[in-house]
């Protein structure tokens, strides 16, 4: 079951920081980040990477790395977001906010932290990987985690509030915004499986795909989900004026063009067969989930 598969997964990445964290000796902002990144959440980036891995039969402790990396990422992204200067959000993953918990200032320096944490992670000499492949995972993070990716799509959105935005506007603000870090996920597996540049990019494009996908579900979820049952406040898209595929073709459209996407990241899985088995379904559950 999908659902068993997700807390399995995200019990050894939350098991691996807080082993990290331990080791690196004791900080004001050990524990927000801590309440930042561990415990909540479905770490379902980081079950992509996993799934993804059996694609080209890739060890699963080898890739533990890059799903701490990611996750960090990911939830320094989540910090930054919730604070009174962007979404202001008081809750996140089902308990207040960090910036609720500790402060803004605290927030933001953990949010920061945890940034940095994800490159150290990367480069730690007991990650024995070759240096290239290395190398090659740090700037394609770094590019997926900027004002390339996350944080100038975070950008266009704070930006595109209340105005009325194209379909090609929308798609790449929340490529940048979600899509990247996914992009990241996919294009980590083809660096390890030491793949073609074509293929590496085949990768990256679906990766991207999937976290539109991703984000669409989380549109959706703002307008049918249960606050109790998502972890966080819902529909607050509509009161912001936040641009998404909703606002701009309405709900039915906008279900319709998700489930063609997710068809279509399918269809382009199949060459894989029974090894692509798991990440199909995950993709599956993505469109589905609930929370």
């Amino acid at each position: 079951m999908i659902k068993n598969k997700l807390i399995k997964n995200a019990k050894k990445i939350d098991s691996f920081l807080l082993s990290y964290l331990k080791k690196q000796g004791k900080s004001l902002l050990s524990e927000p980040m801590k309440y930042g990144v561990i415990g909540g959440g479905k770490k379902i980036r980081s079950t992509i990477i996993l799934d993804a891995g059996k694609i080209f039969n890739l060890n699963q402790k080898k890739l533990i790395n890059i799903c701490a990396s990611v996750e960090c990422i990911h939830s320094y992204s989540l910090i930054h977001d919730d604070l009174p200067c962007m979404d202001n959000d008081l809750f996140r993953r089902g308990k207040p906010s960090t910036h609720v918990k500790f402060g803004e200032a605290s927030a933001v320096l953990a949010g920061n932290s945890l940034l940095t944490l994800a490159f150290e992670i990367i480069a730690d000499k007991k990650f024995s990987i070759n240096p290239k492949f290395k190398n090659e995972l740090v700037k394609s993070l770094a590019f997926c985690s900027g004002h390339t990716g996350i944080a100038g799509g975070q950008e266009l959105d704070l930006k595109f509030e209340k105005k009325k935005k194209s379909l090609r506007q929308i798609i790449e603000m929340q490529k940048k915004k979600t899509g990247k870090l996914f992009n990241f996920c996919f294009f980590s597996i083809g660096v390890l499986a030491n793949r073609s540049k074509k293929e590496k990019m085949f990768l990256k494009n679906l990766g991207e795909e999937v976290g539109f996908l991703f984000q669409l579900a989380d549109d959706f979820l703002d307008i049918k989900g249960q606050k109790k049952i998502v972890g966080k406040p819902i529909k607050k898209d509509d009161k912001k004026g936040k641009s998404t595929l909703i606002t701009l073709m309405g709900y039915e459209k906008a279900n319709k063009y998700a489930n063609n996407l997710k068809k279509k990241i399918l269809l382009k899985l199949k060459k894989h067969g029974k090894k692509a088995k798991d990440l199909s379904d995950t993709i599956e559950f993505i469109l589905k989930r609930n929370f």
